[in-house]
């Protein structure tokens, strides 16, 4: 005797749904021939654990491709209808097989299903505008990187050609006046950094917001503090090197970023800007603190800067003394951003390596 489940229908203008019920349904066949559908499984119905099968007729033409979807409970069926439109019933048979039954979970008139399509529609619609509009954002977003990129990276890549000319030519000399032809287009492009910072902060770039100010604040106070506020420290030697090596990592990081912002990519400069910085980084940052050092005794005897104490005490603390401080602030900050910049290599290339497997 042939066991049939419990089968629940609904429609929308496109599509038939069937819901069977029958728990753990195994060996699953179904298939649609000249607008007959034929189920037959076996599984947990009515009867106990057994095989069940069942026949409908729809009652216009149907698409031969059938999708089903068994869960635990139940088994859904999805047919599509040969023309788009409106069935008064299921079935050719006026008189509906006892087995079949509406499904109220997902039944709808068809004034509630041309209003579920046009609700879907507004919302297709809505997705799509938004989706202009983001596009449209990140096409301003990509300018705008690529805009600021480029412009560091000319500043940078003037002030490393310059200097290496000028050693060139001039030797040792060139050590010496290094403040003086170089520091207008230092300060305009260190000034510039800080937008890095608040890319960093508001999303606009995938970045940790502490190491980006680590970098822009130290930079910035050796440039501003030590070097533009003291005459004496111009002439220094050290100048060049800070200059020099912050130059050297730039000019292979900004095209880096260039690249980037239109997922492009040079394996080479990759390497380099994962790679230069390894010696680099330190050296400019001991040849940071050299300059500190150098500018402690400048302070010291100007009480430039000093910070002024009560009269009662009658002194002032010399900024020499936040020097010493900051030196130790210093290679606390190069070991975060060493670390920070390290673990950037190693995602890069371990992705780049996983990849090519």
């Amino acid at each position: 005797m042939t066991l049939t489940p419990l089968v629940y229908w609904a429609q929308r203008h496109e599509e038939i749904y069937l819901r069977v019920e029958l728990t753990d349904a195994q060996n699953i066949d179904v298939h649609v021939q000249e607008s007959v559908l034929q189920f037959r499984a076996r599984g947990h119905g009515a009867k106990g654990q057994n095989e069940y099968e069942f026949c409908l007729e729809f009652l216009s033409p149907v698409k031969p491709e059938v999708s089903h979807k068994s869960t635990q409970r139940q088994v859904n069926i999805t047919v599509r209808k040969e023309q788009r439109g409106w069935w008064e019933r299921l079935t050719v048979q006026e008189r509906k097989p006892v087995f079949l039954a509406p499904d109220f979970d997902r039944w709808l008139d068809e004034s509630d299903a041309e209003m579920e399509i046009r609700e879907k529609e507004e919302k297709r619609n809505k997705l799509k505008a938004l989706r202009q509009k983001e596009e449209g954002f990140v096409s301003l977003k990509t300018g705008f990187l690529f805009v600021y990129n480029l412009v560091q990276f000319l500043g940078f890549s003037w002030i490393f050609v310059n200097m290496t000319v000028r050693l060139f030519i001039f030797g040792q000399d060139s050590l010496y006046d290094t403040f003086h032809t170089i520091s207008d287009v230092m300060f305009f492009c260190q000034i510039l950094a800080a937008v890095e910072v608040l890319n960093a902060a508001f999303g606009v770039v995938r970045t940790a917001v502490v190491p980006t100010l680590i970098q822009v604040v130290g930079r910035n106070f050796i440039l501003f503090i030590i070097f533009g506020s003291l005459e004496e420290m111009h002439h220094q030697p050290v100048v060049f090197f800070v200059f020099y090596l912050w130059s050297a990592i730039e000019i292979f990081r900004y095209p880096f970023y260039m690249l980037g912002c239109f997922d492009t990519e040079w394996k080479t400069l990759t390497w380099l800007r994962y790679t230069i910085w390894i010696p680099l980084y330190p050296l400019g940052v001991l040849a940071e603190a050299v300059a500190v050092i150098q500018s402690i005794p400048i302070f010291y005897e100007t009480k430039l800067f000093s910070i002024p104490l009560p009269k009662a005490i009658g002194t002032s603390i010399s900024f020499s003394y936040i020097l010493h401080l900051y030196l130790v602030l210093m290679f606390l900050g190069l070991f975060i951003n060493f670390r920070h910049l390290y673990k950037q290599r190693k995602r890069r290339f371990r992705t780049k390596k996983r990849k090519a497997n």
